[in-house]
């Protein structure tokens, strides 16, 4: 029988359709394996797109030409601009404000043929390093109130471009799904003084029925009420409210990070995917109620009529399973 799950941290509730359960096999989503052609991110092609903001690139080298192995740059069409005043007015009963924010791009190796599952460790160390950089410079502006970190991978996940890269969104606003996880860690603090997240991993530790992978600082969990198949939720052990690197290392979340997209690619073949990294808004950094984490969501089904109309999710592969099929996965 199908069953109805709510998700403890958002309150949201999901559909686990296990009459219509499939394994990884029974997914036709298009293996996003990388085609090539011209490319404005490979190197040589520098003078194609915005100046960089920052790049980690051979001493020698000049800024906006070849030698780097990592790129930031403004995105070259950006949701929001960093100039100018949010001027936040009233036009009657509706508010509006100026789009200020930021708009950047994360271009994690010069190689067009690699991905966050197969560059070096180390470059997927680099691209944490990156992320964290830059919500560190951003964090200083006193316009800007939360900055999103997000992957299009492929597609059919949004990604017009398919070299590997991250970008992030800073906005003078939180956006509504981070406040949803911070107002529901708040009231369960209220209540139990604990932390909702904590106690999700420690939970889920005991049981290891949902847990993915898992090293000495981090563990990967295939959430108790997934939006969809194989979404992977990756977690500090220890309470952390805010996404920084550990010890000034970020070798383990790198490592987890990597391994868990590396089973996804193996059991789903190189699947189109979006990942997310929630943190604590800047107003609101120290506390005990709230847990940075990345939300990884493989796109094997559709949004239709009754997800946009009910804010329900229908999940085919429960979540038992599918964390199963990951930790079984040979990589």
């Amino acid at each position: 029988m199908s069953e109805l799950r709510r998700d403890p941290i958002s309150g949201r509730w999901v559909i686990i359709s296990v009459e219509r359960g499939k394994r990884p096999t029974d997914f036709v989503s298009p293996s996003q394996r990388k085609r090539g052609g011209f490319c404005p991110f490979c190197p040589g092609n520098e003078y194609t797109t915005p100046s960089e903001i920052i790049a980690f690139r051979q001493s020698e080298t000049k800024p906006n030409t070849p030698g780097w192995t990592l790129r930031v740059m403004p995105n070259k069409f950006p949701a929001l601009q960093i100039s100018g005043d949010l001027k936040k007015t009233g036009v009657g009963m509706f508010d509006k404000m100026n789009g200020i924010g930021a708009h950047e791009v994360i271009v994690e190796t010069p190689d067009h043929m690699l991905s966050l599952a197969t560059m070096p460790g180390k470059a997927v160390e680099d691209a944490l390093w990156a992320y964290y950089q830059r919500l560190s410079d951003l964090r200083k502006d006193r316009r800007i109130k939360y900055v999103l970190l997000f992957k299009n991978e492929g597609d059919a996940a949004g990604a017009s471009l398919e070299h590997s890269h991250t970008q992030l969104i800073a906005l003078p606003i939180v956006p509504k799904l981070v406040l949803e996880e911070t107002d529901a860690s708040k009231r369960y603090y209220d209540l139990k003084e604990r932390c909702i997240f904590c106690d999700v991993i420690n939970q889920e530790l005991e049981s290891r029925i949902r847990v993915v992978y898992e090293n000495d600082c981090y563990v990967a969990l295939a959430p108790f009420a997934p939006r969809a198949p194989f979404e992977t939720w990756i977690l500090p052990k220890k309470h952390e409210p805010v996404f920084s690197p550990p010890d000034s290392s970020f070798t383990l979340l790198a490592d987890i990070l990597q391994t868990v997209l590396k089973q996804i690619d193996r059991i789903l073949d190189v699947p189109p995917y979006n990942f997310v990294i929630h943190t604590s808004p800047f107003a609101d950094e120290i506390n005990d109620y709230y847990h940075w984490h990345i939300e990884i969501v493989p796109k094997l089904t559709k949004i239709a009529g009754f997800e946009w109309g009910s804010g329900f999710y229908i999940n085919p592969t429960p979540p038992e399973e599918s964390a199963k099929f990951m930790r079984e996965a040979k990589i």
